[in-house]
């Protein structure tokens, strides 16, 4: 039929055209020439519905698209070459590749793994050496004993301070912020006095030199002196439950396990409210006390930027030392020597010389806002806010760390640290914010031997 005949003409003349245009992008050898002219030549014949404009426009895209394929084509060739290259070069050292099956990724591949090898090797020597290091170093500090040797539990609020008497019998002194100083016994733990007579934090504590007699300083902007008189209950055998190596290896442990508030302090505990002398002048917070040799005078430092000198018999102010910038911070005095140094949060340290009593040198040092170590034997022992109390030598050589767990040790802060070289049980005192003190019993030979 007429209408089928048409039909079947305009399909192949669209089937040729179609035909056409593919022949004309197929080629991939010709040149510039021949892709600009010669598919325009084999188009002018043919029926197109499309602007000339549009068809030359296509006719250039094609030719680019072409360029490219030739390009990644001279590119793979390229590759090919450098895939045979290294092929001989790993054939002659006895690791043949086979080139048709390795590509480019592949060689990455490849060469990511070996590098892979090498850094692991490294790694692995690595950790292998210093494996042998931190092994020798725990072979050496796990022959020093860290023991704990008993708990101090009792006070109600953190404790600040932590001292041993210097005179028979020797007992520990506790200063705490629930408002009260306890005295103990250090082989039974026992509370044995307790004084009161501060309505404020007790911030310090402090033994007399040759009397027992305490020296406390208080949040209450005062300084008390107090007269103690104890007797020392029969001590009893000392567990060997808490045994434990000095070492890094720690667990641990929640702020939850808290010392019961009520330990230790025993409802016959006698009871000190009133002070022997009560040393008044200052205008701020008492951080800190300590006694001058002899035990004729004692110093105060006081968040009043302040430290005072008083004479004890008469509560007399002798001197003022004035100079920091900010809150003092701490003070401490020389055993044998007429010298006293105080802190501030000015990050200056003063060495204050009484020794002539006609000058009164001082020295500044820029240094720490806070002294808070304790050295005994030459060991310093370094409480830290972190629960861990570390101990080193005068050098500032790290010789070990107090052993902390979940059954032993300090749970919170550890504000102070106290030596007591003639005790023949515990030489080493730590009290914090854990509401409790310990007692250890630090090998002190072995620390200093195997440093």
């Amino acid at each position: 039929m007429p209408t089928e005949s048409g039909s079947c003409s305009t399909a192949r003349q669209a089937k040729q055209k179609r035909k056409s245009h593919s022949l004309s992008i197929r080629r991939t050898n010709s040149s510039e020439q021949e892709r600009t002219g010669l598919p325009r030549e084999m188009l002018e014949g043919q029926d197109s519905k499309l602007p000339s404009s549009v068809r030359s426009t296509l006719l250039e895209l094609f030719g680019q698209i072409e360029r490219e394929f030739e390009n990644l084509y001279i590119e793979n060739l390229e590759l090919r070459r450098e895939i045979e290259t290294l092929n001989e070069r790993l054939a002659a050292e006895g690791q043949a590749v086979d080139g048709a099956e390795l590509s480019k990724g592949q060689l990455k591949t490849k060469a990511s793994h070996s590098t892979s090898q090498l850094s692991q090797k490294l790694k692995t020597t690595y950790k292998a050496s210093t494996s042998k290091i931190v092994s020798s170093f725990k072979t050496t500090t796990s022959r020093a004993v860290c023991q704990l040797v008993k708990e101090y539990i009792g006070h109600r609020d953190g404790i600040w301070d932590v001292s041993v008497a210097r005179t028979q019998p020797v007992v520990l002194g506790t200063a705490s912020a629930d408002h009260t100083a306890l005295l103990w016994s250090i082989e039974t733990g026992r509370c044995l006095v307790k004084y009161t007579g501060h309505v404020g934090s007790v911030n310090s504590i402090k033994f007399h030199p040759s009397e027992q007699l305490a020296l406390t300083a208080s949040g209450d902007q005062t300084a008390h002196i107090w007269r103690y008189a104890v007797q020392l209950p029969t001590p009893q055998p000392v567990a060997d439950t808490s045994q434990q190596m000095c070492g890094e290896d720690e667990v641990e442990c929640s702020d939850k396990d808290e010392p019961d508030a009520d330990g230790d302090v025993s409802s016959d505990c006698p009871t000190i409210r009133v002070p022997l002398t009560s040393l008044k002048s200052h205008q701020g917070v008492v951080i800190a006390a300590d006694w001058l040799v002899g035990g004729k005078q004692a110093v105060t430092a006081s968040w009043d930027r302040t430290a005072n000198l008083y004479d004890v018999e008469t509560s007399e102010l002798v001197h003022s030392l004035t100079g920091h910038d900010q809150e003092l911070t701490h003070c401490c005095t020389h055993p044998t020597q007429r010298l006293v140094v105080t802190s501030s949060r000015d990050t200056t340290f003063r060495l204050w010389d009484f020794r002539d009593p006609s000058i009164h040198s001082v020295n500044v040092f820029q240094g720490h806002t806070e002294i808070n170590v304790c050295v005994g034997q030459k060991i310093i022992a370094l409480p830290h806010d972190n629960r861990q109390v570390r101990l080193f030598d005068m050098s500032g050589v790290r010789l070990a760390r107090l052993p902390r767990s979940s059954r032993q040790g300090h749970r919170r802060m550890v504000c102070c640290s106290a030596w007591s070289e003639d005790h023949p049980v515990c030489n080493l005192f730590t009290c914090g914010f854990d509401r409790q003190a310990i007692g250890w019993n630090i090998n002190i030979p072995a620390l200093l031997q195997e440093k």
